[in-house]
């Protein structure tokens, strides 16, 4: 996300939606103004986890998603996956199970030629007794989990009172510049990114993510906030003690806030921001109602160096769909009505012709 969000954010969309598809998963998360969206809390496998953290979405959508009829006759992608061992029927490592890697090859989004670092050239002969097998075709494979991955980037855009017609597609991972095109369509979103390297971006992501220390208090009188300025001030200074020795860190303070009687929480800069932030996410507030306070946060963060120009750079040229571009560590769709055009760091910005 922290990789995604600079290489955005230095092609000129500060707003935009990581997506990074891989071989089982793919995750996606809003960015606002260059920054990676947080999320105060998680639920995983139905039990709230209440630890700072990124919201990143995850769906069971990758290259190796295995397709397959229901008992009902419906076409179901995912969760399960091929994994990279057998894998997609065309590695020829001996899996027979019709996957969204078999799909693309089938329909030519992927190079029949191509041949993927370590297993040489795919078999597209496997692919498509795989997927005739399975009873699927590579269109309605591709249809499938597409309408997957535009239902996740919906929970992490309109959900969350974002307009993805405002918002530029990150497609990073090795499978996320095949599809992030149909994604960005069926929303509209103006335009899709492919970072330099893309198939590795997440590594340039780990090595300049920052270091960061987050300290969270429960406020035990939600309707008396006297003393609320001195305790955050307080939270304030033993984040910043927390983070250890170094140059000055940025220090932010917070407070999880929500209407009398709500069950959940939003984290604002400050209660008088409550009914604004509430607006913005669910669509409304209530003025007139009690805003009560639940929570103090306080975050410290000591930036890594991120210099864009230590950024992989990329030799591009331009390109009008339909084309296939396979490079060493994905490969990119671009669609009929499409082009792609060099941007800051050797990126794609891809758009619609016309726009």
């Amino acid at each position: 996300m922290r990789a995604a969000a600079a290489v955005a954010a230095t092609c000129g969309f500060p707003d935009a939606v990581s997506f990074d598809m891989g071989g089982t998963s793919t995750d996606v998360c809003l960015v606002r103004g260059g920054v990676p969206e947080p999320a105060p809390a998680h639920v995983v496998a139905g039990l709230p986890i209440r630890l700072p953290s990124l919201d990143v979405h995850t769906i069971g959508a990758g290259g190796g998603s295995v397709a397959r009829l229901d008992p009902g006759g419906a076409l179901v992608v995912g969760p399960e996956s091929a994994g990279a061992e057998p894998g997609p029927a065309c590695y020829g490592l001996g899996g027979d199970r019709a996957t969204v890697t078999d799909a693309d090859l089938v329909l030519g989004r992927i190079p029949a030629e191509a041949a993927f670092p370590g297993l040489g050239r795919l078999d597209a002969g496997a692919a498509r007794a795989a997927l005739a097998g399975a009873g699927v075709t590579a269109e309605g494979v591709v249809a499938v989990v597409d309408a997957n991955m535009v239902q996740a980037v919906r929970v992490v855009t309109v959900a969350r009172g974002a307009d993805p017609r405002e918002l530029a597609l990150v497609a990073f991972g090795g499978a996320g510049p095949l599809h992030a095109v149909a994604v960005a369509e069926a929303l509209g979103m103006p335009a899709v990114i492919v970072p330099p390297r893309a198939g590795v971006l997440s590594a340039v992501g780990l090595v300049c993510s920052p270091r960061q220390h987050d300290v969270v208090r429960s406020w035990s009188s939600p309707r008396d906030r006297t003393g609320l300025d001195a305790a955050l001030a307080a939270l304030a200074g033993e984040a910043r003690a927390r983070l250890g020795p170094g140059p000055e860190p940025a220090v932010e303070t917070f407070v999880d806030c929500r209407y009398e009687g709500q069950s959940h929480e939003l984290t604002v800069a400050a209660p008088e921001a409550f009914h604004a932030e509430h607006a913005r996410r669910n669509g409304y507030a209530r003025e007139d109602a009690p805003v009560e306070v639940v929570a103090l946060r306080a975050r410290a963060r000591r930036d890594a160096p991120l210099d864009v120009d230590d950024l992989p750079v990329v030799d591009r040229a331009p390109v009008r769909g339909p084309q296939v571009v396979s490079e060493p560590d994905c490969t990119v769709w671009v669609p009929g009505g499409w082009r792609a055009e060099p941007g800051a760091l050797g990126a794609w910005i891809l758009r619609r012709e016309g726009s």
